[in-house]
């Protein structure tokens, strides 16, 4: 596993076009900022490179994206490092924004192809999403969120809505910097319609974000949005009680979000 303390060298940053001098590390993360480049450390090259290729396709009014770099001699990794486009900004709590911008990301995806490697996850997170589509059954912890999964799912329904990429982490992802345009930074794929992106939003700041249940009533003009908010909620309750590390205070915020999408079904 590599530190996250771990520096990229002065060849790789020579690679990107950038100088090592002045370089500090982001805070809570593994990246360096370098001037007008950020430096991740690459674990899974396959994605890395999709996520390349995804943000540099992204050319929508109203987002700023955090374009990749490629090295000096046309590479998107050097040293197993990337190098992306310093974008400001931090996460904030502007839920409608949030959501927003799932439907900007969205619309400016919808031709992109799925990635092969989403096949291949196993983490729990693509398991979960498995479940809440219907795709995979597997037992879930009843104490930490399984009940109120088995609750929710006899209210799903068929989705007619086409699949493509979306975004399965937008709201801790996209970042503000007053009133400059949110600033995508990361695509973290699923392959599900692109207002599923939007209902994980949603619930998300319903769960964490203090949102209330006016902010799932002001999106209600996306199509089958009370079958999405479903999906969302049970995609992140399976989640969490597939997860060993997940907690009572999650838990706590899921139990609220669920609460607003039943009264919504």
């Amino acid at each position: 596993m590599r530190s996250t303390l771990e520096r990229p060298s002065e060849r790789v940053c020579a690679a990107f076009g950038g100088e090592l001098d002045g370089a500090s590390a982001l805070p809570d993360s593994s990246a360096w900022h370098c001037g007008d480049l950020v430096l991740k450390p690459v674990t899974d090259k396959s994605r890395t490179l999709w996520t390349a290729r995804a943000l540099d396709h992204i050319d929508e009014p109203g987002l700023r994206v955090a374009k990749p770099v490629r090295s000096r001699d046309g590479r998107w990794i050097v040293g197993d490092w990337s190098a992306w486009r310093y974008v400001s900004g931090t996460p904030e709590h502007r839920c409608d924004e949030a959501v927003l911008t799932a439907v900007k990301l969205h619309r400016a995806t919808a031709d992109l192809p799925r990635p092969d490697f989403l096949s291949a996850r196993k983490d729990i997170d693509a398991v979960a999403d498995r479940i809440a589509w219907e795709e995979l059954d597997r037992p879930l912890d009843e104490a930490k969120g399984g009940r109120w999964f088995e609750i929710l799912a006899p209210a799903r329904r068929p989705v007619k809505l086409p699949p493509q990429i979306a975004h399965g982490e937008l709201l801790g992802g996209v970042l503000f910097d007053g009133p400059a345009a949110p600033g995508i930074v990361d695509f973290v794929p699923y392959y599900r319609p692109g207002e599923w992106g939007a209902a994980i939003a949603a619930v998300d700041a319903l769960s964490w974000g203090g949102a209330t249940a006016a902010l799932i009533d002001r999106w209600a003009h996306l199509p089958e949005w009370p079958q999405l908010l479903l999906r969302a909620v049970l995609f992140r309750l399976a989640a969490n009680a597939l997860n060993p590390r997940s907690t009572g205070a999650a838990l706590d915020g899921l139990r609220a979000a669920a609460r607003e999408v039943s009264a919504v079904l």
